[in-house]
């Protein structure tokens, strides 16, 4: 796999997650609200990576795979498990929901936490980045590109 199949995911990845860094509105619906105050540091860190992956390959990979990983599993937790088991690591399901009201969802169910529709493209595009990432770490192992 060529490293520039591996870098269109990282880069959606990117273009798409600093949308949460200044928000975006279509007229009064809330795709996502500027959150730099709360998600500002994992925009730093995925964004040093990303730029590692860049110029300095052979580390950049591995810093992605985990980074995304450990990425996924955090917003897996902060997300999704309020959606499976009704409860969670980031107050009450009641609070959560109350917190994502007014943003744009893909899916409503009342008294039910369902990720809005900024969140579930994120997790997708996590996803979606860090299986291109594994896949070129795989193919690539001994620095050939097939």
């Amino acid at each position: 796999m060529k490293k520039k199949y591996c870098m269109i995911p990282l880069t959606a990845l990117l273009i798409w997650f600093f949308l949460d860094m200044t928000g975006l509105y279509f007229g009064e619906n809330c795709l996502v609200t500027t959150s730099y105050k709360d998600d500002g540091i994992f925009f730093i860190i995925y964004f040093v990576i990303f730029l590692i992956f860049i110029f300095k390959e052979k580390i950049g990979k591995w810093l992605a795979a985990v980074w995304l990983s450990i990425w996924f599993l955090i917003q897996f937790l902060c997300h999704e498990w309020y959606t499976i088991f009704n409860s969670g690591i980031m107050g009450s399901l009641e609070g959560k929901i109350k917190f994502f009201s007014e943003t744009m969802k893909w899916l409503s169910i009342d008294g039910k936490y369902i990720p809005d529709l900024y969140h579930t493209i994120l997790h997708l595009l996590i996803i979606t980045a860090l299986v291109s990432t594994l896949i070129y770490i795989v193919k690539n192992k001994k620095g050939k590109q097939i």
